[in-house]
């Protein structure tokens, strides 16, 4: 049975950090590029990063990158997201899922299996 479990959310300050881990079970995360979303209250999933098989190129969304960091861990099964300098509008509930296609695409269609989601709030 596949299953994606999302933990680490929590409340946090502006300027903080948090760390998401995405754990796998029944399959193996590193043979499909495995990726973040988050949906806040009133808006669309959007896809946050994304981290692909093989070599683990990595890609981040515009509004993330130089704070937030895609990690694989193949002994753990597990894809963390380390994000640091976090602002409010990113508080928003944080989905890992593992992608249908063997490149790394912000589409949400593109992912089938998906996590049950962690909440994040940057909030003071």
């Amino acid at each position: 049975q596949v299953q994606l479990v999302e933990s680490g959310g929590g409340l946090v300050q502006p300027g903080g950090s948090l760390r998401l881990s995405c754990a796998a079970s029944g399959f193996t995360l590193d043979s499909k590029p495995i990726g973040w979303f988050r949906q806040a209250p009133g808006k669309e999933r959007e896809g946050v990063s994304c981290i692909e098989s093989g070599d683990g190129s990595t890609y981040y969304a515009d509004s993330v990158r130089g704070r937030f960091t895609i990690s694989r861990d193949n002994a753990k099964n597990t894809v963390y997201l380390q994000m640091n300098s976090l602002k409010p509008e990113d508080t928003a509930v944080y989905y890992c899922a593992q992608a249908t296609t063997t490149t790394c695409y912000f589409y949400a269609t593109l992912f089938g299996s998906w996590g049950q989601g962690t909440q994040v709030t940057v909030s003071s």
